[in-house]
């Protein structure tokens, strides 16, 4: 048995590799199925995502060409244009790795926490699917278990580390919840999107994209429960705003101090937090001399967020750490595992030997023996029946010189040091 993983990732394949081996959710599960079915594959699951594509398999050898063949079948492209960008795992370093990816710890943002529900998700497609057994069954299961002593042990997703998500969790230390908040977010790019999705994990009351594209804006809106507006539309709309988050390509600012000083006023000085992510800046930075106005620009978040990745630093060698030990754990696990058939089949000749003397003991007391004779007898016969074959073998190691099979025989049976003499007396 053989633990592989093959994959690629953000830092080893271009989007124009990482696309073609992706595996959309809707295929997954057959595809699974297909994998499994192959020869020598045991088990099988699939982590993929937008940043990586990775296989993980249970197999009779370590061939990892039988991997590589089925995903060139797979998804209809030829070996050579992938086996370059792939990396590959085997065993502990697999259960390393696997520890490592559901912990943050090889994400493209460091201690991002996205990828653990993603691997959970990659564990319950498979267990659907019927592709999951002992094996990796129970290393899906360390493996959740470890990212989770991580994130509670140290402060590896504690701190925001991108620009959105800074955003967010600043507004949620102002306003404390943000179920009765209302968000203007202006423009409709990546970092509005982000923020947007950061905004609507958190609950956020509602959600308006103002963008100078209104398709552009609907479009995003539509994903949040939101509404779009026009950017024309955003004096009328700016008194809504609890939260304030802007990041456009304008050469000119689109929030001036007057039109925010007015949306105050009409707010009966409810105040506004608000995080301008643009350069150059969309909100003119005398807004920030109003009160009951809450200005951020990027500079200020880009401060907090290097202060952030430093201290992210610092919790990924705990991290390191805490996996170290749980691989070891798991790779003691696994190794207890060749043992399993040993310790069934020994049992399996005790209980023989131990029904047929049983009956003939049975057999003497039905004869008129008394118990006493037969309780002899059973506990006679039954010990001699027992060590026969370990004695046996054991007598054969020492003819033939194998000390190391008579010292693991003393370990295993446990046998103190005592002077053989004693027992020849």
């Amino acid at each position: 048995m053989t633990l592989l993983s093959v994959g690629i990732n953000y830092n080893t394949a271009p989007v124009s590799i990482r696309e073609r081996l992706a595996f959309p959710a809707e295929i997954l599960s057959p595809c699974l199925q297909e994998l499994w079915q192959r020869k020598e594959i045991n088990e099988a699951a699939i982590l993929s995502t937008c940043n990586r594509t990775e296989f993980y398999c249970d197999l009779e050898s370590k061939d990892q060409q039988i991997l590589i063949d089925w995903i060139a079948d797979s998804r209809k492209i030829k070996a050579e244009d992938f086996a370059p960008y792939l990396y590959t795992h085997y065993d502990s370093q697999l259960i390393r790795h696997m520890f490592r990816v559901a912990c943050g710890l090889d994400s493209m943002i460091l201690g991002e926490p996205q990828i653990l529900g993603q691997m959970k998700t990659a564990y319950q497609t498979a267990c659907e699917a019927g592709t999951i057994g002992k094996h990796l069954g129970k290393l899906f299961q360390h493996t959740f278990a470890t990212a989770k002593k991580v994130r509670t042990d140290t402060e590896i997703g504690s701190s925001p580390v991108s620009i959105a998500f800074a955003s967010v969790r600043l507004a949620q230390q102002i306003f404390n919840t943000l179920s009765e908040q209302t968000a203007i977010l202006i423009g409709a790019g990546e970092t509005i999107e982000l923020t947007a999705r950061h905004l609507y994990q958190q609950q956020i009351g509602n959600i308006i994209i103002a963008n100078r594209t209104f398709d552009k804006a609907h479009s995003l809106a539509s994903q949040f429960n939101g509404y779009a507006i026009a950017l024309s539309e955003l004096p009328k709309h700016l008194p809504e705003a609890d939260i304030v988050i802007s990041s456009t390509a304008s050469q000119l600012p689109i929030l001036g101090k007057g039109l925010v000083e007015s949306a105050i006023k009409k707010r009966k000085h409810k105040p506004i937090f608000m995080v301008d992510l643009a350069v150059p800046r969309d909100i003119e930075p005398e807004v920030e001399q109003l009160n009951d106005v809450y200005l951020y620009t990027v500079d200020d978040l880009q401060n907090t967020i290097n202060e952030n990745m430093d201290s992210r630093r610092q919790a990924a060698e705990k991290a390191e750490e805490i996996i170290a030990t749980k691989t070891e754990h798991f790779l003691s696990w696994l190794r207890s595992q060749g043992a399993h058939a040993t310790i069934r089949d020994f049992r399996y000749q005790a209980d023989v030997i131990r029904e047929e003397t049983l009956q003939k003991a049975l057999s003497k007391l039905a004869n008129g023996a008394s118990a006493q004779q037969v309780a002899t007898y059973l506990a006679h016969t039954l010990t001699n029946k027992l060590i026969h074959t370990p004695s046996s073998q054991i007598r054969q190691a020492g003819a033939n010189d194998r000390h190391d099979l008579v010292a693991a025989a003393r370990e295993i049976f446990k046998l103190d040091n005592t002077d053989e003499s004693k027992h020849t007396k």
